[in-house]
């Protein structure tokens, strides 16, 4: 199976920027596809965004679109979430997932290996 270790959280200025990271270990990480989900308080996990194992398809949440990015280094083992413009509704711990051959969605379903979470603050 896959480890996965998120990165990058932190306490923000709505407006602000950051990068979260999520480093793999295990297995092949090229035959995973990758997903970044979220969960505020009180609130049911959420998609935020997803790609597949060669970085060429991507999936996002309405509500992240045009503000967050995902992208992957295969060689790195990495996969990242590029977060812009971020708003106080942002505010969630960010975890990141892997599905052994799956195609990049954000079916949540589908991810069988789950990261512990990086904490995402945004102040208003």
């Amino acid at each position: 199976q896959v480890q996965l270790v998120e990165s990058g959280g932190g306490l923000v200025q709505a407006g602000d920027s950051l990068r979260l990271s999520c480093a793999a270990s295990g297995r092949t990480f090229s035959n995973y596809a990758m997903g970044w989900f979220r969960q505020a308080p009180g609130k049911e996990r959420e998609c935020v965004a997803a790609i597949n194992w060669s970085g060429m398809s991507t999936d996002y949440a309405d509500s992240v679109k045009g503000r967050f990015t995902i992208s992957r280094d295969n060689a790195k083992n990495t996969v990242y979430l590029r977060m812009n413009g971020l708003k106080p509704e942002d505010t969630a711990v960010y975890y990141c997932a892997a599905d052994l051959w799956g195609i990049g969605t954000c079916f949540m379903g589908s991810y069988k290996y789950w990261g512990q979470g990086t904490q995402v603050t945004v102040s208003s």
